[in-house]
């Protein structure tokens, strides 16, 4: 498992490009047949691409759990959040299989125990993006379509930012322990997301970007709002942002991307508006 260190923000001020890409974005998610997690030492979130190709695989394919989290399964003290990115697939877990076509999530609550991914078509494989936090109780393990999910249209077309916010992990949806999970679909002729800027100093977050045209690309803007860095993002390409850090972004196209977050609340007007002149 890839391990991340937490990075305080005076630090942060001397990265260098590479230092920043090492330390906060993941390049590879998805690799056939694999399970690939990222473990963050930011509010101990983990962020995983799995890819079942031609055979199923289970959550904790490859990694040693006990090494990794001190528990005898992958969720024993944990919830996850996943979409499905890619083709077709279903994901079983303790018996009971869920179906997930392009964009669907699925929420699993603390205490699962045999968590399994599969592909309809191993030629057109599924991509679970599955991000997973701390938990101390129990909910409900509910699937929701990309149908249900509730529908917030935000921005406008003036300022390059029209965009539809899909809650599916979210207090207003079903209940978690902390974990907030939602994709927002940009317009086209929309280029910017999470204007204006702002930092929650109680939650951390992490962007997925997909269905970023070829040869297109993301610049996700981090760092504190007077001292902001960039990171430029290819399709299907995470990055993790801190608290104290702000996280925005502007592609070349418009694209899609899934927020996830966790720490100490789930209240969404609890961050600090930065206005856009005052960035640095």
């Amino acid at each position: 498992m890839d391990i991340r260190y937490s990075c305080n923000q005076r630090d942060f001020r001397r990265y260098t490009t590479e230092e920043v890409r090492r330390e906060f974005l993941i390049e590879t998610l998805f690799v056939p047949g694999k399970v690939t997690p990222v473990y963050s030492h930011v509010d101990r979130m983990v962020t995983v691409g799995i890819m079942p190709a031609d055979r199923p695989l289970p959550i904790d394919d490859g990694i040693d759990v006990w090494h990794c989290f001190g528990t005898h399964a992958f969720l024993e003290r944990r919830e996850a959040g996943m979409f499905n990115v890619g083709g077709a697939g279903t994901v079983t877990v303790d018996g009971v299989t869920y179906a997930l076509g392009y964009k669907d999530c699925l929420y699993l609550t603390m205490g699962a125990k045999e968590v399994v991914f599969a592909s309809d078509d191993p030629t057109k494989p599924a991509k679970f993006y599955l991000v997973s936090a701390p938990a101390h109780t129990r909910y409900e393990n509910r699937l929701i379509k990309i149908a249900d999910a509730a529908k917030k249209p935000c921005g406008a077309a003036e300022t390059s930012n029209k965009r539809v916010i899909n809650q599916f992990i979210h207090p207003d949806v079903l209940k978690t322990c902390q974990l907030s999970m939602g994709m927002t679909v940009l317009e086209p002729g929309s280029v910017w997301n999470t204007m204006p800027a702002h930092t929650h100093e109680r939650r951390m977050e992490v962007y997925f970007y997909f269905e970023v045209p070829k040869d297109n690309v993301v610049f996700h803007f981090m760092g504190e709002p007077n001292e902001t860095r960039h990171v430029v993002m290819l399709n299907e390409q995470a990055v993790i942002s801190p608290s104290w850090s702000i996280h925005a972004g502007a592609g070349t196209g418009n694209y899609t991307f899934i927020w996830a977050m966790g720490g100490e609340n789930q209240a969404f007007d609890d961050m600090d508006n930065i206005p856009t002149t005052e960035l640095r």
